[in-house]
């Protein structure tokens, strides 16, 4: 498919999808994009033995692109990735991390899923204060499940309602915290729950069978609240 067309086609998923979803799950008394309350304590003041062996490996010294290529299920653990993965003492902001997921973001959502990502990360005056701490954050991942509620709601609609390439994943986690309280290393873990909403368009390809299965690019449309997903 001709580059302009695909992405010509893209956009128009996107532009129905947006509308789309949102009636549907309003419909059916399940979506809520309401900006939560930003996070602005420290670690947890948890003395350890030292951080963990394991932690400067999960945290990159930058932000790092969200690769869009791929099925969906890996698009929504890179955004989740994205969204929880980032080290104060890195040089960069909030900002900086969330232009990493507004590059993978569809044009006609990018306004509203700014809002939704910006709720994720910690204000610019909560992120100079836990730079004091030198936290690093990243996120371990234990589900990643089409929920029940967007399958009925897939269910509910009329058929072409909603656009081929457009799904909901709910993923569970932990997100993990380490830093420093004065000289002492302390760690923080919190159980967390969301919802990534997002579409694809499949690529076409010509190679014949037995070709490698086809992939497809993938945008963000929105996020839910955090720890009140769609289930």
């Amino acid at each position: 498919m001709d580059p302009t067309a695909r992405r010509r086609r893209t956009v128009l998923i996107a532009t129905i999808a947006g509308g789309l979803i949102l009636l549907v799950l309003i419909g059916v008394g399940l979506y809520g994009l309401i900006r939560g309350p930003q996070t602005t304590e420290p670690a947890e003041r948890t003395p350890t033995d030292g951080p963990t062996a394991t932690s400067p490996a999960l945290v990159p010294a930058e932000p790092e692109p969200v690769v869009a290529l791929g099925g969906p299920e890996e698009f929504a653990a890179a955004v989740a990735e994205a969204l929880f993965v980032w080290d104060t003492t890195s040089g960069y902001g909030p900002a900086d991390y969330a232009q990493m997921l507004a590059d993978v973001t569809t044009d006609t959502e990018a306004d509203a899923a700014a809002s939704d990502v910006r709720a994720y990360l910690p204000t610019p005056e909560a992120w100079a204060q836990l730079r004091t701490h030198q936290t690093r954050q990243w996120i371990t991942i234990d589900t990643i499940e089409i929920p029940t509620a967007w399958e009925d709601a897939v269910a509910q609609a009329a058929p072409g309602q909603i656009p081929d390439g457009t799904v909901a994943y709910t993923i569970t986690g932990t997100r993990h915290r380490t830093g420093y309280w004065g000289t002492d290393p302390v760690t923080a873990t919190h159980q967390v729950a969301f919802t990534v909403f997002l579409t694809c368009t499949p690529e076409q390809t010509s190679a014949p069978p037995p070709a490698d299965p086809a992939t497809g690019t993938c945008l963000l449309l929105r996020l839910s609240q955090l720890d009140n997903p769609l289930r």
